[in-house]
């Protein structure tokens, strides 16, 4: 076995002893805190669920059942063995379990978070298809125990790299309502610029009817699963068809670079430009291609189909009161202006800039953050590299 030089550094010959966690902290649940609860007793004090976005919180009330340093994890649902440090006054629900070190001269909480949050989660049931996470298995997560200043000197460099990490986050939200804002501002027309239809202006292909048959590996099958807000994900699903049938399911239109794809359900809206050739499409999805770049440029049609003008009149169009959908017919119907093809070139030049910076995932910020985090788990995995 590889010998961890790292950890053998900060810990210079000390003792190390591994408790299980039920030895070394009083674990407990929270209680039942229902909407209704949470709307008539409104203050300042957050109370955690067993949701992961916004750090858990579910609301403020007026009251408090915790005063203190913890940590908190989620007990139920699919965000079991999620962990939270938490410090100040808060309440937590019945779907989460608090955590109380015994002994503070012998175990810092940030360290047994960062602890907690790589080995929690394999400790999780998932029989019966509802993941849990109760006490009775959390108790038995085994804890390494190194000398005190040793926990704190890990958790202080692990907490840099977070910070880090979080202020780019900050940073990258910052820029994307930058984005968003000078978009919809400079997509903004009247009666000065033409209106047309969709179909009047554009080539289209509907890729509706039967799902092609999917195999191990060939050319890459996008689905609206990987549309996203803007640009294609090829890892968030990765499916294939067969080589030698792609000329066959791709009879009514092959895809080239430039095409604006919209999805027309699950989800409904979410606008892409095919960024190379070698790829299928799924149904549920509906390429366009400008009729003449000269008076409508591709670029600038994916930017008017995400802004906001668009997407209003989109879901005003569409039906369905839980899938929202909408029928080509009506998609091809929806007006678009079409200002001189030098401003649209403009505007491009202008949107291109923001959109690297605030959704590339090859550059800008996202990719920052990217690297960023798998920096974060490499150390994080190298200074709590303890042998059991």
């Amino acid at each position: 076995m590889k010998t961890n030089t790292f950890l053998e550094k900060l810990l210079q010959g000390e003792p190390m002893e591994w408790k299980t966690l039920g030895e070394v902290a009083k674990l407990q649940r929270g209680r039942v805190i229902s909407k209704q609860y949470l709307s008539e007793n409104i203050g300042d004090y957050p109370v955690y669920s067993s949701q992961t976005a916004n750090n858990g919180e579910i609301g403020t009330i007026s009251t408090f059942d915790f005063d203190q340093e913890a940590i908190t994890w989620t007990t139920d649902g699919a965000n079991a063995g999620t962990v939270f440090h938490r410090l100040g006054k808060f309440s937590i629900t019945n779907v989460c379990g608090l955590v109380n070190i015994l002994d503070l001269q012998k175990l810092d909480y940030k360290f047994l978070f960062y602890w907690l949050s790589i080995e929690a989660k394999k400790y999780v049931y998932s029989g019966m298809g509802n993941p849990k996470l109760m006490s009775n298995q959390m108790e038995k997560i085994k804890i390494p125990i190194p000398p005190l200043s040793v926990q704190k000197e890990i958790a202080r460099i692990l907490d840099a790299f977070t910070a880090i990490t979080s202020e780019l986050t900050s940073e990258l939200t910052l820029r994307q309502k930058q984005y968003q804002y000078y978009r919809d501002k400079l997509l903004t027309f009247g009666e000065e610029v033409e209106w047309k239809m969709l179909g009047e202006v554009c080539d289209y292909v509907d890729y509706r009817g039967k799902t092609p048959k999917k195999v191990e590996s060939g050319i890459y099958l996008v689905t609206a699963k990987n549309i996203k807000k803007g640009f294609i994900d090829y890892e968030v699903s990765k499916e294939y068809v067969d080589a030698s049938s792609y000329n066959e399911i791709m009879r009514r239109g092959l895809p080239k670079i430039g095409d604006v794809l919209i999805t027309t359900e699950a989800p409904c809206g979410n606008i892409a430009q095919v960024d190379r050739e070698d790829i299928a499409l799924a149904q549920r999805v509906i390429k366009y291609r400008s009729k003449n770049n000269s008076i409508l440029s591709n670029d600038f049609l994916k930017f008017l189909l995400l802004g906001k003008k668009f997407q209003d009149n989109l879901n005003k169009t569409a039906t369905g009161s839980t899938v929202k959908g909408i029928k080509g017919s009506l998609l091809h119907k929806i007006k678009i202006p079409i200002p001189p093809i030098a401003e649209q070139k403009r505007i491009v030049n202008i949107l291109d800039k923001f959109e690297t910076l605030a959704n590339s995932l090859s550059e800008g910020l996202p990719r920052e953050i990217e690297l960023r985090q798998k920096q974060y788990e490499y150390y994080r995995n190298l200074l709590l590299g303890f042998e059991k």
